[in-house]
């Protein structure tokens, strides 16, 4: 994930600053064909480019509307795809026409004209570790507490959009695979925390004795921050 920010805090939305409780994720899309992170997000900051028009959404009401949401997913001036956190997550956004913006943070992937396969894997993808992320972050259950802003609508808690469902259809995707995506993203960066023992203390058992008589001969040393040992090492250690 290739994660910025940069608050909208010239926007209505930011300014009245009412908390939220999350209590799940809304995933959108822009509606329109128009891949690049700058045309809501600004101003530039050397990585999203200039927008000639000015019409991003840091303004008071940007296009003369209430909307703002927590995060963009695009490209950046140079083309790489790049996510931007435009709301701090725990305040209310405006994306969701209905009672979601009370519950649950709004996500927007910029569209393309929906025929470009490369560009939807790449944001797709980004998508797929932010929202592993923000699950984490907040405790929530992806295959509960993730919704599209379609889906939102069929449960009377967002207005009558039919993203990303659309988008997503296109490309051989559903929201179930999405969800079951985040899900498999959040348990193999679990599998990739290796758990790491600093003192002899923590060492299993099995390995504590081979440890000391490493640490007495000062083969290795438990200053700073620590032995920093994981199980292969302890293995090969024992050996």
């Amino acid at each position: 994930m290739n994660l910025h920010k940069l608050i909208l805090t010239k926007n209505e939305c930011y300014q009245q600053g009412k908390p939220l409780a999350v209590r799940g994720l809304m995933l959108h899309s822009t509606g329109a064909p128009n891949t690049r992170l700058s045309r809501y997000v600004g101003p530039d900051d050397g990585l999203l480019g200039a927008n000639q028009y000015g019409n991003h959404w840091n303004q008071f009401r940007p296009d003369g509307r209430r909307v703002c949401v927590h995060g963009f997913i695009g490209r950046l001036k140079d083309g790489t795809i790049a996510t931007y956190q435009t709301l701090p997550w725990d305040v209310r956004g405006w994306h969701a026409g209905g009672a979601a913006n009370n519950t649950h943070i709004g996500i927007e992937i910029c569209e393309d004209d929906l025929a470009d396969g490369e560009y939807f894997r790449a944001v797709y993808q980004e998508a797929v570790e932010l929202f592993a992320m923000l699950c984490k972050e907040f405790n929530l259950d992806p295959l509960k507490n993730i919704i599209c802003h379609a889906e939102g609508y069929k449960q009377g808690i967002a207005s009558n959009h039919g993203d990303v469902t659309y988008w997503f259809t296109k490309r051989g995707k559903t929201m179930n695979d999405f969800r079951w995506d985040v899900k498999e993203q959040m348990s193999q960066e679990e599998e990739d925390v290796v758990k790491r023992y600093n003192t002899v203390e923590e060492c299993p058992d099995w390995a504590q004795e081979t440890v000391k008589f490493l640490v007495a001969r000062k083969f290795l040393s438990g200053e700073e921050e620590g032995l920093n040992l994981s199980e292969d090492m302890l293995r090969i250690f024992d050996n």
